[in-house]
């Protein structure tokens, strides 16, 4: 009698990233389940072939629906992403980032689950890189609730997993962008950018612009969850490009992606806002396999066709 297939369990796979994923592990050949609240996430955008299951990460039976699915592998993005939405209401943030993060190592050690591949963040825990860029061995400095509460998400993980199977795998990302993406956490500005140029609307740059960030394709996103998962990656893997761009620079790449010169307003600078966020990449390479990675203008060009074809409902 042949065992019974594993499953990979993606949270938040109704939303920009996860919904990728469980594209991505289903052309694997993987059987797939899927658990959103919908919140933010969109049901369209569960892809055909995976089991949806509507459901809050704070309240749900997780143990009973990692049981029934015989998953396996958890691949960890219900989120509250939103940076702004973390500072005004910190409550609300911990106990979705780590109250929910909790209950999900739980369920997962009680289940059985071999791995959590956790979505982490590069620029909220490290702030602002001490050099040129932040590796995985960096000071960790949040300077926002949700930065805490990804920090704290990892901590949690790996201290309820020491001493058992559970392989934890913290993916800390750098700004992640590309089709199916809307206006929240640092790179949902691409987004907002593109939607307001394609229907003809003028953009807002707070500030000089000088502002510097790290932006990685979703596409690599997905090729990092796949490897962490296929070679049972056990620790911290920064997750980016390890080049840095100025907020100038990246309107200049978002118009010319869009086919318009228009120029963006000016708008005053955001109080306490991070000026440079780059990740230090030389584990993933190795770890990971991620040697050739989407150039953002191409990434870019790829995004706002999506735009043009199916603007984002958000």
């Amino acid at each position: 009698m042949m065992p019974e297939t594993r499953s990979v369990l993606v949270t938040g796979g109704a939303g920009f990233i996860g919904s990728h994923l469980a594209e991505a592990f289903l052309a694997d050949g993987k059987k797939v389940v899927v658990l959103d609240d919908l919140s933010t996430g969109h049901r369209s955008r569960v892809p055909k072939g995976a089991n949806f299951v509507e459901g809050d990460i704070r309240r749900f039976d997780l143990e009973g629906l990692l049981k029934d699915a015989n998953v396996d592998t958890i691949l960890h993005y219900a989120a509250q992403i939103d940076v702004r939405k973390s500072v005004e209401d910190p409550v609300f943030d911990a106990e979705v980032n780590v109250l929910g993060t909790i209950r999900i190592a739980q369920a997962a050690l009680a289940a059985g689950v071999a791995q959590i591949v956790f979505a982490s963040s590069g620029g909220a825990i490290y702030g602002d890189p001490e050099g040129f860029a932040a590796d995985e061995n960096h000071p960790t400095n949040p300077v926002s609730p949700y930065g805490v509460a990804k920090l704290a998400g990892e901590k949690y993980l790996f201290g309820l997993a020491h001493g058992t199977s559970l392989v934890v795998t913290a993916l800390r990302f750098a700004n992640v962008y590309g089709p199916r993406q809307d206006g929240r956490g640092e790179a949902g500005v691409i987004g907002i950018w593109m939607k307001t140029l394609l229907e003809d609307g003028e953009c807002l740059i707070n500030g000089g612009g000088d502002q510097s960030r790290d932006f990685v394709f979703v596409g690599d996103v997905v090729k990092a969850n796949l490897a962490a998962a296929a070679r049972r990656k056990a620790g911290v893997i920064n997750v980016g490009t390890g080049v840095e761009t100025s907020v100038n620079r990246l309107y200049d790449l978002v118009a010319a992606a869009c086919g318009t010169p228009r120029p963006a307003r000016r708008g005053p600078a955001k109080s306490g806002e991070q000026m440079r966020s780059v990740l230090d990449v030389t584990k993933s390479r190795t770890a990971l396999g991620l040697t050739t990675l989407v150039a953002l203008p191409n990434g870019l060009s790829r995004t706002a066709a999506w735009f043009r074809r199916a603007p984002s409902p958000a």
